[in-house]
């Protein structure tokens, strides 16, 4: 096998597919990368671990066609680092070379045939704006769980119903819930059918939709429930991946219908204090917030560890409140608003508090949310009428955070 092909088309392509590739990879042939030549003047790089597919293709000047797999954490590591220069690769037997500029290395090539058939992508659903589906999967996947032990909570949930698509995560500790439109095609959800809901590993979807994006291009999403696949492609690349078998927590039950106070503040000024304050916290302790007479007093430690405190204004109404939060969680969930100002809303010192992005001042609640579904009636992400309280901006809709407190000393 024999091509040329650019440098940063192969490296853009070999890094999309080499972060798909396990850690650990049980055979050595599911940590490699396979290129294909055998197709008229294209190149095509892919990555399979019967969980997790990822296929580029990428123009090249074939001289001879062939497939050879390599090592993909190792190839992905050489064509990050080569000139800016064509690359010419030969593979001869058991060796591929890479050539590039005035650099030249040699690797081992593993057994093309002894690695596993890339699934064919699933009918497609429908399309999704990539700005809007690269921002709504990391505010979610946020929210998701880190231990494998428990895979239900390593998810995000998705459900389709019509031109409505809505993804949800949680760690049991807080949960992220995001509401926009998109595109569905025939099948996609809603009408006869009804609510379509399925379960995807929340590191693959992020890492799909960041890499995705990237290209500008619409985003096609992939459907194959029988088959429990999930498919994402846009601008030459596509990823498939198995779904999760675990049915998700009924969420919406969890969120407040109703709260008793509530706070509007700026979010940029909040996280700096909370990461000052926190210092003084250890790990895994809390950072107290008390809301009284538009004032936010944020404390942490105590007399054996040490003691921070600092005070911010903000607009509050209802009842003094203090309540205490895990200040990684809360830190997550504000950094996830994607907006100038908060607007937190509180019902016991004991019981969930929301985070949602506030209205600013001046403009209503639906201004600015072009992706939200329209015509849609009220949903669990939507704010209801007057939600912001007296004086209050609205908080925005389409997106919430619900963190659970820390029970407070005493």
């Amino acid at each position: 096998m024999k091509f040329r092909v650019e440098r940063d088309a192969l490296a853009d392509a070999v890094a999309f597919v080499a972060r798909s590739l396990p850690s650990r990879a049980p055979v050595p042939v599911l940590g490699g990368v396979l290129l294909d030549t055998e197709g008229d003047g294209t190149l095509t790089v892919s990555g399979f671990d019967y969980e997790v597919s990822a296929r580029v293709e990428v123009p090249a000047m074939i001289g001879d066609g062939g497939r050879a797999l390599v090592s993909g954490r190792l190839l992905a590591d050489i064509t990050r680092a080569l000139p800016p220069h064509p690359v010419d690769v030969t593979v001869d037997g058991p060796r591929a070379t890479i050539a590039c500029g005035n650099a030249r290395f040699s690797l081992p090539t593993m057994s093309a045939e002894d690695y596993p058939q890339l699934p064919e992508m699933p009918p497609v659903a429908g399309a999704l704006a990539p700005e809007v589906f690269a921002q709504a999967v990391s505010q979610v996947a946020v929210a998701a769980g880190r231990d494998d032990t428990l895979p239900v909570l390593t998810g995000v949930r998705i459900e389709i119903d019509g031109s409505t698509l809505t993804l949800a995560a949680t760690d049991r500790f807080r949960l992220a819930v995001r509401e926009f439109g998109w595109e569905p095609g025939e099948g996609a959800g809603g009408g006869e059918q009804g609510e379509v809901a399925l379960l995807a590993p929340a590191k693959t979807l992020a890492e799909a939709a960041k890499t995705l994006t990237s290209s500008g291009s619409r985003i096609e999403m992939a459907l194959a429930r029988g088959d429990g696949l999930l498919g994402l492609a846009g601008g030459g690349r596509r990823s498939t991946t198995r779904l999760l078998d675990a049915e998700f927590p009924r969420y919406r039950q969890l969120l407040p219908k109703e709260h008793t106070s509530a706070a509007v503040l700026e979010i940029a000024p909040l996280v700096e204090a909370i990461k000052r304050v926190s210092l003084v916290a250890e790990r895994g302790t809390q950072v107290r917030l008390e809301f009284a007479d538009d004032t936010l007093r944020l404390t942490a430690g105590g007399d054996d560890e040490g003691s921070a405190e600092e005070e911010l204004s903000c607009r509050f109404v209802g009842e003094p409140l203090t309540i205490a939060f895990n200040p990684g969680y809360l830190l997550d969930g504000l950094g996830a608003l994607g907006a100038e100002h908060a607007h937190l809303s509180f019902t016991t010192p004991s019981r969930p508090a929301l985070l949602r992005p506030a209205t600013p001042p001046g403009e209503s609640a639906d201004a600015g949310a072009d992706d939200e579904p329209a015509g849609a009636g009220a949903t669990a992400v939507e704010p209801g009428p007057g939600e912001g309280g007296d004086d209050l901006p609205d908080p925005r809709p389409g997106y919430l955070y619900l963190l659970m407190p820390v029970r407070l000393p005493g």
